[in-house]
């Protein structure tokens, strides 16, 4: 059972979040985002066009790729608590990711477009990405991952849950969305 918080609130006074009207906030915020869904599509685009040289993954990446987006999500909507959540996701994928573009013994997508390799087939049955392809976008994840990591643990300590109480007309002034509102001043 949800139970809704209970604020007290001083008469004439509003709560609001003063780090969320920073514009470093808002920046991190919206690049966290941009990087979570450029992810998820980079993972769609190996997912789907390496299809049948994915081995015993696809499950995962699919639930990867699902994650991120919900992240993507809620972290646009000021979840600071899914941030750490997102960067240790990011680091089991940067893992992979890394085996999958540096590994050695034919675990490289490169290593994949010599000679005894078949071409990767698609999810949809057509043929798939050459491996120079899926090896360069597994590639271009490694960077992307990185940032991912450090940008997420940035807007971890950027504080997006603080709440201040101040006077209803210093939210006003500030023009900062209000949280809760105390009860208005009775005149006499």
């Amino acid at each position: 059972m949800i139970v809704a918080q209970v604020r007290n609130v001083k008469p004439g006074h509003a709560v609001i979040h003063p780090n969320r009207d920073k514009w470093s906030c808002k920046v991190t915020r919206l690049i966290i985002v941009a990087i979570l869904l450029g992810s998820a599509a980079l993972m769609l685009i190996l997912t789907i066009g390496g299809w049948s040289k994915l081995q015993g993954l696809k499950p995962v990446d699919f639930v990867t790729i699902a994650l991120y987006v919900i992240f993507a999500i809620y972290i646009f909507r000021w979840t600071r608590g899914l941030l750490p959540i997102a960067a240790g996701l990011a680091i089991l994928l940067l893992i992979v990711v890394v085996i999958a573009a540096l590994g050695a013994a034919g675990t490289s997508w490169f290593q994949r477009g010599h000679a005894g390799f078949g071409p990767a087939q698609s999810l949809f049955g057509g043929k798939g990405l050459g491996a120079d392809v899926l090896g360069t976008v597994t590639v271009v994840l490694i960077p992307v991952e990185v940032a991912l990591i450090v940008l997420a643990l940035v807007g971890f300590v950027q504080g997006w849950n603080i709440e201040t109480e101040v006077t209803a007309e210093e939210a006003d002034k500030r023009g900062s969305k209000i949280v809760a509102r105390g009860p208005e001043e009775a005149t006499a």
